[in-house]
């Protein structure tokens, strides 16, 4: 279309208006933006989120509403577990009773009357090796030194002695395996003896790499590791240590060791300073844990005794 002043002009739509954002806008001038309809749909979209989570929301969580009651314990699924049966929760509330009992006393089975500090000095539990043979962690376990031989402190001896059998006692009392270990030959028949006896385990031969932590390998899948192992002497021969020290460090299983003032007490957890060579001694040790383990067993058969007649008794 031309106008009066002879310039070409341009065609108006037939209502006379131009849209805005259309292609018809005029030269020179940008288009106009774009309706914002993602911004619109990511609102509801968050709108649309903050409803379903006010809808799942249990009431009285907050505000200062009271507080809803507990739900029952839940799975990994969404599926509430089943509340357990009075029945089913009673022997393992005795259970635990019978187990928890012996941990509220210092010495539940009276260890400390199985031995005094004479019998100690009687079995020559004091008597080291000599002064050139010592190992500096035994140092704060030696009393002093005569005649250029090492004397044990029997006092922390005695101390010492008292908590690893009370600790052995505890484990026998759980119905723990309990395995007795001693490299010196001399001692072999008395070891083997002291564990038939109070029905435990010993080993006095040579010690195989790997017994411990290859079982699963060696003797297959679901073997039962022993709870507690007794060293009676802790060198494999006169300058190392016993490997099974090293490998029940390593499967987190305690141990109980007479060290002597020639031994590493480092990575025994329950150390007992004295002599290891003496047979005095070694007899007075092989007596106090089978005497240990025997009444702890005694115990355990007690009280099953006792808390089975209780339950009849509460049962009529």
């Amino acid at each position: 279309m031309v106008d009066g002043t002879g310039q070409q002009g341009r065609a108006l739509p037939c209502n006379g208006t131009l849209r805005a954002g259309s292609d018809r806008s005029a030269p020179g001038s940008a288009p106009g933006p774009a309706p914002p309809r993602r911004k619109r749909k990511a609102t509801l979209t968050f709108i649309l989120f903050l409803l379903l989570l006010l809808a799942q929301r249990p009431a009285g969580s907050e505000y200062g509403a009271a507080a809803a009651p507990a739900a029952a314990p839940r799975l990994y699924s969404s599926i509430p577990a089943p509340a357990l049966a009075p029945a089913a929760v009673q022997p393992c509330a005795e259970d635990d009773k019978l187990l928890s009992e012996p941990l509220s006393h210092p010495d539940f089975f009276n260890v400390k009357e199985l031995f005094s500090l004479k019998d100690l000095f009687d079995a020559r539990v004091h008597l080291g090796h000599k002064k050139g043979c010592r190992h500096r962690f035994m140092e704060p376990y030696i009393f002093g030194c005569r005649l250029d031989q090492d004397i044990i402190d029997l006092d922390q001896t005695m101390q010492h002695l008292q908590l690893a059998l009370n600790f052995t006692a505890h484990i026998a009392y759980r119905k723990g395996i309990i395995l007795f270990i001693s490299r010196k030959r001399q001692f072999c028949h008395l070891v083997e003896t002291m564990a038939q006896e109070c029905g435990e385990y010993a080993h006095t031969r040579y010690w195989q790499g790997g017994l411990l932590t290859n079982a699963h390998i060696q003797f297959g899948s679901g073997v039962r590791l022993p709870d507690l192992i007794i060293f009676l002497s802790s060198l494999n021969n006169v300058f190392e240590p016993h490997v099974a020290i090293r490998d029940a460090a390593k499967m987190n299983i305690p141990t109980v060791g007479v060290v002597d003032t020639n031994c590493n007490p480092c990575l025994i957890t329950y150390p007992i300073p004295g002599n290891d060579d003496s047979p005095t001694a070694m007899e007075l040790y092989c007596k106090l844990f089978k005497m240990t383990i025997i009444r702890a067993k005694d115990k355990r058969r007690q009280t099953e005794v006792f808390s089975e007649l209780w339950r009849k008794a509460e049962g009529n």
